[in-house]
């Protein structure tokens, strides 16, 4: 099967041989998928500048066996490369992509969320970082089913009090907030809006606007979810920030 013209991203690459890469690749229609792509490493190759992570671009593939060989990349151009805190953000967003995807789950949807926040990664305006990394997460979670919805409590399946304040658990999802128990929570009012903003048909604009004002509280609760389904304390990007802020 030949697949042509296909949008997407590079999530991680490996060395196979001398000449050749094992990519991790992130596609619109196809999902996750494993490419070969055969001398991408020689000087002469037209892979070897395209081959990014982070950069948009469009692919054709074949095979039918679990790692398929890539025949065509081309770049769609349009963004540059993220840098700084920006860049470690997207390889952040790339490992949460590689633990929480199955291969060969097409999410359309995600796909174009994810593009979208990488777009922001990309762009000067650093106070949309924060927010971008929320919606996407939120976003991440919904499509593989594992935010549980956010208008009402997720054990009684009881309607939020505007006033009172949650807490998203793992296991236990939206829950009334015991300020006591140290994590962090929003209104009902907050989480009714996010709930809405996840349901606009541009999610990922509306969940980013949601995100921004309620930044401080929702970051710890998405953090302790995403770490929860990924099965470790601190992801490995995680880990590199706080490496290097102690530098």
């Amino acid at each position: 099967m030949r697949i042509s013209d296909e949008p997407a991203f590079v999530l991680h690459r490996y060395d196979w041989s001398e000449s050749s890469l094992i990519l991790e690749m992130f596609t619109r229609h196809q999902g996750r998928v494993v490419l070969v792509a055969k001398g991408a490493k020689k000087p002469s190759s037209n892979f070897r500048p395209v081959l990014l992570p982070l950069q948009p671009l469009h692919l054709a593939f074949g095979g039918d066996a679990e790692i398929r060989t890539l025949k065509a990349a081309e770049w769609v151009g349009g963004q540059v490369m993220p840098t700084g805190d920006a860049l470690l953000s997207g390889y952040y967003l790339n490992e949460l992509l590689l633990r929480l995807l199955a291969r060969d789950d097409p999410y359309p949807a995600l796909f174009d969320a994810y593009a979208a926040a990488v777009s922001v990664l990309a762009s000067e305006h650093g106070d949309a970082l924060e927010p971008a990394l929320r919606a996407f997460e939120l976003l991440l979670l919904r499509e593989i089913g594992l935010l549980p919805s956010l208008d009402m409590q997720t054990l009684t399946l009881g309607p939020l009090d505007p006033q009172a304040r949650y807490s998203l658990v793992p296991e236990a999802g939206l829950v009334a907030s015991r300020e006591q128990e140290g994590r962090g929570s929003l209104s009902g009012t907050r989480w009714l809006a996010l709930q809405r903003a996840l349901n606009d048909s541009a999610p990922f604009n509306a969940t980013l606007q949601q995100a921004a004002q309620s930044m401080a509280e929702l970051k710890p609760q998405l953090r302790a979810l995403l770490n929860y389904h990924c099965g470790v304390t601190t992801l490995k990007t995680r880990q590199l920030m706080i490496d290097l802020q102690a530098l």
